[in-house]
Parts: C-alpha cells; structure tokens; sequence
C-alpha cells in the first residue's frame, strides 16, 4: 500500500511516498522511507508522531493512503511567547 510521510524543519519540507506492507507499522513505514537518513537529528523514540494530525504510537498500523507526520519538539514556551495583534479576531 502506498502511503507518506511529512517532515520540516525551520527552513526545510519534505513529503515522501513509499510503498509498504499491508500489515506496516507507522515505524516500519519511517525507517522504509529514508527520511531518517535526509535528518539524522530526528530521533522518532523521543518525538512524537501522528497520522493526518492525530497522535499515534509507532506499533500503530497503517492504512492506504495515510499521512504520517513526524513532529518537532517545542523550542519555545507558549506561556511566555507574546499573542500578535488581531491573531484569531473576528475583524480578518
């Protein structure tokens, strides 16, 4: 079954599709597509991943056509990040 794979960084995207097994795993799928060769720093045992937006485990298996998105850590404390002007009001 087909499926991909979303990754970005700062300056960097990059959405792959791979071919996996029908019994694949979101792990399998990782290590299959090679995207942990293009960003060694990704370290999947510590970040979280999830499926067209939603949190999953690695033992998760997979459906034809699922997006697997891998996430970043927070770099910045949203408690203390300032709110921008207008972002989110009714006026825009």
């Amino acid at each position: 079954m087909q499926i991909s794979i979303a990754y970005s960084e700062a300056d960097q995207q990059i959405w792959l599709t791979t071919e996996v097994s029908d019994e694949a795993t979101v792990q399998e799928a990782i290590a299959r597509s090679g995207i942990l060769t293009l960003f060694p720093q990704v370290d999947i045992a510590a970040q979280k991943v999830g499926i067209f937006g939603r949190l999953v485990k690695l033992e998760a298996p997979l459906r034809p056509g699922d997006r697997i998105e891998i996430y970043r850590p927070i770099t910045c404390d949203p408690q203390t990040v300032p709110r921008r002007e207008g972002f989110g009001s009714e006026d825009e």
